[in-house]
């Protein structure tokens, strides 16, 4: 059932619905398919409070001033594929590449898509090493922080 369709059948039946959980979730990254994500953190948007004064008025106005989008870090499991390197170092060479990335938030059993961010032309900002330990088990995770132009967010699986 839709977010929404979930609403409507609270308001009648008096139950709420359960939010969703932020364990189930993928990533596509146009043109790049061999990641697998085991984060996804920073992703937001503000809109800039501008203050200004009327004459003599001792009150201070706010007014919407420039929408920011903030960055999204992801987290993935270091693999031998190289297409997020590549995409990472293109940059660094001075050639940027935009990509769409879709963040897709899935249901508790991981099959159905209950939301989607969609971030438009995006590109990686910065990258981190895994962290290296030679007394630890833990998977080679790196990340990236990417940048975007635009957001949307979907609800439902529309695409």
């Amino acid at each position: 059932m839709a977010n929404g369709n979930q609403q409507a059948a609270a308001a009648t039946t008096g139950v709420e619905p359960d939010p969703y959980r932020g364990y189930n979730f993928r990533v596509e990254i146009e043109g790049i398919g061999e990641a697998v994500f085991t984060e996804c953190t920073g992703l937001g948007a503000s809109i800039q409070v501008i203050q200004y004064a009327e004459g003599r008025s001792p009150v201070v106005r706010q007014i919407p001033g420039p929408v920011r989008y903030g960055s999204a870090t992801l987290n993935y499991g270091l693999t031998s594929s190289p297409a997020l390197w590549d995409w990472m170092f293109a940059g660094l060479r001075g050639n940027v590449t935009r990509h769409n990335v879709s963040i897709i938030l899935l249901d508790t059993t991981g099959t159905r898509e209950v939301m989607r961010w969609n971030l438009q032309r995006a590109w990686i900002s910065q990258w981190r090493a895994a962290q290296l330990d030679a007394l630890g088990q833990d998977v080679a995770l790196e990340s990236i922080t990417i940048v975007f132009e635009q957001l949307e967010r979907q609800a439902g699986g529309q695409a």
